[in-house]
């Protein structure tokens, strides 16, 4: 089977390097018409290049049709302008991929809080700018594919990442909600989280772990969750030939009768508590509801009352 873009419109954010620059090449590659996004920043966001002018136009060279733009994902209306712009040119928007974004990397003790918060708004409020800019559209055209980029670093934790971890896992969260309200419309959302030299890390890896984790080892994952074939609230890792999923998952847990929920109680059970042998994945917050409902003595009369 050949997965095939052909007669869609693809935006990416982030896109005039790095890894927003493969996946839009690729793109462009499998017959999507693509618009490249890229303010054209520094790492950490200050100033502005034609980077996107750049690769726009190495895609139309390559035969390819593409649109360069340098809107600013923490632009809500420059994000509006986007998608505008694609739906002139095009007549619609059916993949967007979020991978905009910035690194200001401190302890949190030496953080100021002006960088926390400019990264926060980058990475997770400029995604959520662009998908709210575009979902409409997609609702009414019911379809869309939509790709979040976490990190490791949100997922997992990292030294010196405590804004740029917040906002990855953020995006976890955005995708888990989004994927329950657009699975009528056709619209699969998913979450990357991509293990990959690019700016954000060129100068604090050696060369020969830069050329290990090439940008291109991500694009097929990233490519397979906003094709037709996509899941819809996968979270998947990829980086240097290696593609794994990772779940949020919730343990059996300990049942605590009345009378005995107590601190004392919950630090005698932690063990138990913590047992990951048959824990679950929930496909939505309510199932946690419900599994405290079903732990109950009597849980249908609390579910017909």
């Amino acid at each position: 089977m050949t997965i095939s873009f052909a007669g869609k419109v693809a935006i990416v954010t982030g896109a005039g390097g790095g890894l927003g620059r493969e996946y839009a090449l690729e793109l462009a590659r499998r017959g999507a018409r693509v618009v490249v996004n890229d303010l054209g920043g520094a790492r950490d966001g200050l100033g502005q290049s034609g980077s996107a002018d750049m690769v726009a136009e190495e895609i139309r060279l390559a035969g390819g049709e593409a649109l360069s733009d340098s809107g600013n994902v923490a632009d809500y209306a420059q994000m509006v302008e986007l998608v505008e712009k694609a739906t002139h040119a095009w007549g619609g928007v059916h993949i967007l991929i979020n991978n905009a974004g910035i690194l200001r990397d401190k302890s949190f003790a030496k953080m100021e809080v002006a960088d926390f918060e400019e990264v926060v708004r980058v990475h997770l409020l400029g995604s959520a700018n662009a998908t709210k800019a575009v979902w409409d559209q997609m609702r009414a055209q019911n379809y869309g594919r939509i790709l979040m980029t976490a990190s490791s670093s949100g997922l997992y934790g990292n030294f010196g990442q405590t804004n740029y971890g917040a906002a990855k896992l953020g995006l976890a969260g955005l995708t888990k909600s989004l994927h329950l309200e657009g699975a009528k419309y056709d619209i699969r959302v998913n979450t990357l989280a991509p293990i990959a030299s690019t700016r954000m890390t060129g100068d604090i890896l050696p060369p020969e772990t830069l050329e290990l984790f090439h940008p291109a080892n991500v694009v097929p994952a990233a490519l397979f969750l906003v094709s037709g074939e996509a899941p819809t609230n996968a979270i998947v890792g990829a980086g240097a030939g290696l593609f794994h999923a990772v779940n949020i998952t919730m343990t059996q847990g300990v049942m605590l009768p009345e009378g005995e929920r107590t601190v004392e109680a919950v630090a005698a059970h932690w063990d138990a508590i913590c047992e990951r042998t048959g824990e679950m994945v929930p496909l939505s917050g309510a199932e946690q509801f419900m599994t405290a409902i079903r732990n109950q003595p009597s849980p249908d009369c609390l579910l017909r009352g």
